[in-house]
């Protein structure tokens, strides 16, 4: 670390502490430091040099950077900068003050309360709407990129303590021209939140985002993934052919109209799903307001800062985890 630190040092960034691990990379809090000053808090994502060395690691995190570059909605978290520096690329990227939605559920765990119905469903309708972006984003010569994050999850959607909703890391997304893909080969996601599609190794598009964004909805329901066995292939299996229960009969305040957006989100025929993540933000926020005052991202702020206790006296928020 503490060479690291030197690295960085030498291009005017302090790195502050280590925010997540994992087996191919790391991310770190880190302050960008300018003349007059200048400091602004940053998150340093970097390939651990030994996968550095691999060009189809390097190709997808240059294509990640490339493709988030141009991806600029409140809903997604920012990239500002991709380098390279003693053998390791590295990407700056926003830093959100806040947590995860896995630290969400498990703190509601924890305080033995479930997440309200209207702030489960909020929460899933701001990423719906980072999605819609994105899977409609095209580059600069107006080509449809196509893009597809393909690791829809809990530990992929950050909450900021102001109540933003921001989706994060598409190191697995594809995208035209842009990321190493061998769809048909392997599979990209975590097993217990991936579509039927990408559980058979299928060729995916835009729509196999929306059955794990279904799934993400009804863990924040529920408390639990309904798919998850001990077993990662049982975990597939499950997802290709567990019967879909009513969920009303599984938590009460689930009603009718909520049911049949998730039914609809958890199609296992992917023409029959929702055919755009904008279709279902547009069901999801019909049921939120349509005929009543529904949750805003002021409301969910207050929420963030009472279940965690959280004053904003300037000091150190609690360490986010992510998917480097």
């Amino acid at each position: 670390m503490s060479s690291l630190k030197q690295l960085f040092t030498e291009i005017n960034y302090e790195m502050v502490r280590k925010l997540a691990e994992g087996g191919m990379g790391l991310v770190y809090e880190a302050a960008q430091l300018g003349a007059g000053n200048f400091r602004k808090t940053v998150a340093v994502k970097l390939i651990r040099e030994e996968y550095s060395a691999i060009p189809e690691f390097q190709k997808n995190f240059i294509g990640e950077a490339r493709l988030v570059a141009d991806l600029i909605h409140t809903s997604i978290v920012q990239t500002y900068h991709l380098g390279k520096m003693g053998g390791q690329y590295f990407m700056v990227m926003e830093f959100v003050r806040g947590v995860n939605l896995e630290q969400f559920i498990e703190r509601h765990q924890a305080l033995g309360r479930p997440i309200p119905v209207e702030l489960a469903v909020f929460i899933v309708s701001r990423v719906a709407r980072g999605l819609a972006y994105a899977h409609q984003k095209c580059d600069r010569e107006g080509r449809h990129l196509y893009i597809v994050h393909r690791d829809i999850g809990p530990k992929n959607i950050l909450m900021a303590y102001e109540g933003d909703v921001k989706l994060t890391d598409f190191g697995i997304a594809k995208a035209l021209d842009l990321m190493y893909n061998e769809e048909g080969k392997v599979i990209a996601g975590k097993d217990e939140y991936l579509s039927p599609e990408q559980a058979s190794y299928a060729v995916t598009d835009a729509r196999a985002d929306l059955f794990p964004l279904g799934i993400v909805l009804t863990e924040l329901l529920l408390g639990k993934n309904i798919f998850r066995a001990m077993d990662r292939s049982q975990s597939r299996r499950n997802i290709q052919t567990m019967p879909i229960p009513k969920f009303g009969t599984l938590r009460a305040e689930i009603d009718a109209p909520l049911d049949a957006i998730i039914q609809k989100a958890l199609q296992r025929d992917r023409d029959k799903r929702y055919q755009s993540a904008y279709e279902m933000l547009t069901d999801l926020e019909v049921y939120l307001y349509s005929d009543r005052y529904g949750p805003t991202i002021e409301k969910l702020g207050a929420y963030l800062k009472e279940l965690f206790d959280f004053h904003d006296t300037g000091s150190r928020p609690p360490i986010y985890s992510s998917n480097p």
